[in-house]
């Protein structure tokens, strides 16, 4: 019973390819990109929010060029409009934009008189922004 057995079947261990840190390190890339994105959209969040639409507006009208009258009776109806909120803000743009339309739909008109700048600064007074 010394005879030694010779068995055919096991073999050598094998080497098995080990990906594993590859994977490791895309997932690390792939996991900074997301935060960097997510701290991007983050940050474009609370600066857009910063900017309020009626603000701008409010700037615009207050920058307006009253040189070229027809161009500002123009662009002064559409930012009164948005602007306007309340029912008292828009009974006033209402006798407003009726004065504003005297620069407006004629070929050649006069320059914006003291009265109605005066009238649209006292709307840009009585605007919350």
């Amino acid at each position: 019973m010394n005879e030694t057995l010779k068995i055919n079947d096991i073999k050598e261990l094998m080497d098995i390819p080990d990906n594993s840190f590859i994977f490791f390190i895309a997932l690390c890339i792939f996991g900074i990109f997301i935060f960097i994105a997510i701290v991007f959209l983050i940050i474009k969040f609370f600066k857009n929010k910063n900017k309020n639409q009626k603000k701008i507006y409010y700037e615009e009208l207050r920058n307006l060029d009253y040189t070229h009258s027809k161009n500002a009776a123009y662009k002064a109806t559409t930012y009164l409009r948005i602007l306007a909120k309340s029912e008292k803000e828009k009974e006033f743009i209402k006798d407003l934009i009726e004065d504003i339309n005297q620069y407006k739909y004629k070929k050649q008109v006069d320059k914006f008189d003291d009265k109605l700048k005066a009238k649209i600064e006292n709307f840009m007074d009585m605007c919350d922004v």
